[in-house]
């Protein structure tokens, strides 16, 4: 081999290294673009199911009329609690108030982070007039009053038995 074979063929070498380099390079980049597109298209998916799974608050249906006395009553006395019983881990008596929500989030009034089949908000409780209510929102196991599941807000009265995916409680005064 002559010295003019050499470097014509290290010449050749370099030249298609650089080639390949340019090549692996652009091959990074083009990964580089595909990753940032997948992320920001499950950014907006995750925005726009955030923002469509929200719940609608239902129309609260009017209250019924009061019966005679038993507002009064209620008002002097204080208002209602839930008592919990099953599972333990969670509060045992909370007393509700004008507006609180339900779940294992952080934020909810009455955070029940034991129950894993409990939604992150899964259920509000609000005051309309001297009548409390509760309302499911939209979640998956439902929130059931006296065994029946709510669709619907509804009014609770002492002595009534709300559950919360597994965790079971007692309206009390």
């Amino acid at each position: 081999m002559t010295l003019v074979d050499i470097v014509a063929a290290n010449s050749v070498s370099q030249g298609l290294l650089t080639v390949l380099k340019f090549c692996f390079l652009a091959l990074l980049y083009l990964f580089l673009v595909l990753v940032v597109r997948v992320v920001l298209r499950e950014l907006r998916a995750s925005a726009i199911s955030a923002h469509l799974v929200e719940p609608i608050a239902a129309p609260v249906p009017p209250p019924p009329a009061p019966d005679p006395g038993r507002g009064s009553r209620r008002e002097r006395r204080g208002g209602l609690r839930l008592q919990f019983h099953e599972p333990t881990g969670g509060p045992d008596v909370v007393a509700l108030g004008d507006e609180m929500t339900i779940g294992r989030a952080a934020g909810c009034g009455i955070v029940l982070d034991h129950d894993t089949f409990i939604s992150q908000v899964h259920a509000r409780i609000f005051q309309q007039g001297s009548d409390t209510f509760l309302e499911d929102l939209g979640s998956t196991n439902g929130t059931f009053v006296n065994g029946d599941r709510l669709d619907a807000p509804i009014r609770l009265r002492r002595g009534d038995r709300v559950q919360f995916g597994n965790t079971l409680a007692d309206v009390v005064r």
